[in-house]
């Protein structure tokens, strides 16, 4: 059974930091993007550089598969939706604006 919420961008980024794990799926639609794939790490912000918080991702897909790294402070004012699929259950995250 799947899980809805409906959080701010700043909670939306705070759930990624403390729920998703390597090995779920992570599924991050913002701007016209969609980029679902398997969690291959994730990394804490870095206020030397000012990147923010960055989840790698092996993404899923017949024709592209590659690695990619999101940074969640570039896509802020963009992020739209996130599902978080584990073995156990999947939540939907809606971004409330």
């Amino acid at each position: 059974m799947a899980q809805e919420l409906l959080l701010s961008v700043d909670d939306a980024i705070e759930y990624v930091r403390n729920n998703v794990k390597v090995g779920d799926t992570l599924e991050i639609s913002y701007n016209r993007i969609f980029a679902p794939g398997e969690v291959l790490s994730i990394i804490e912000e870095d206020e030397v550089t000012g990147e923010g918080l960055r989840v790698n991702l092996q993404l899923n897909g017949e024709i592209l598969n590659q690695a990619v790294e999101i940074d969640f402070k570039e896509i802020y004012d963009d992020l739209l939706e996130m599902n978080h699929i584990t073995d156990d259950e999947e939540i939907t995250i809606e971004i409330d604006f």
